[in-house]
């Protein structure tokens, strides 16, 4: 991964879902002011994705919110409809915000894409999880395999807020 601690987000596109609707958004704008917890990670309903990663920062929601956080994000290269449909099944609410990446915008500028087309994936993120305060990366933890679920973890990461 390119981007490093101390250093700012880049400034790119990403999608939510507002009423039904997917929305593009700005990280200076949205993210500006903010302590954040964002994660990355493969793909919306992969195994690890689905049953370690998000649900992990769903549990401990309230931990962070307890040092400060203002928001959790999860973020995958997927559709903003496919994003809000799993933030469905894994019943987040309001305790992760689940942002789309479609085009690699955000994935590709911070240096996580990764190429997992032997799995039949194509171009994805590698999964990390950072810190973010007012732009700026005050710690930031990406897995060595994308299929692994340690350093990012919601238990693990909390430590380090």
């Amino acid at each position: 991964m390119k981007l490093k601690e101390n250093e700012t987000i880049p400034n790119s596109e990403f999608f939510i879902m507002e009423d039904g609707n997917p929305i593009k958004k700005n990280t200076f704008e949205f993210f500006k002011g903010k302590k954040v917890v964002l994660f990355g990670l493969p793909g919306a309903y992969t195994s690890v994705c689905s049953a370690k990663h998000l649900p992990g920062y769903v549990d401990n929601h309230n931990k962070y919110q307890a040092k400060g956080v203002d928001l959790i994000v999860c973020i995958s290269v997927n559709d903003p409809f496919v994003m809000e449909a799993w933030g469905k099944s894994q019943n987040v609410k309001d305790k992760v915000l689940m942002m789309a990446d479609p085009f690699l915008s955000f994935t590709k500028a911070i240096g996580a894409d990764v190429d997992k087309s032997a799995r039949g994936l194509g171009v994805r993120s590698n999964r990390y999880t950072m810190l973010i305060n007012n732009l700026k990366v005050i710690k930031l933890q990406e897995e060595e395999d994308a299929g692994a679920c340690e350093v990012s973890a919601a238990q693990n990461f909390l430590n380090l807020v």
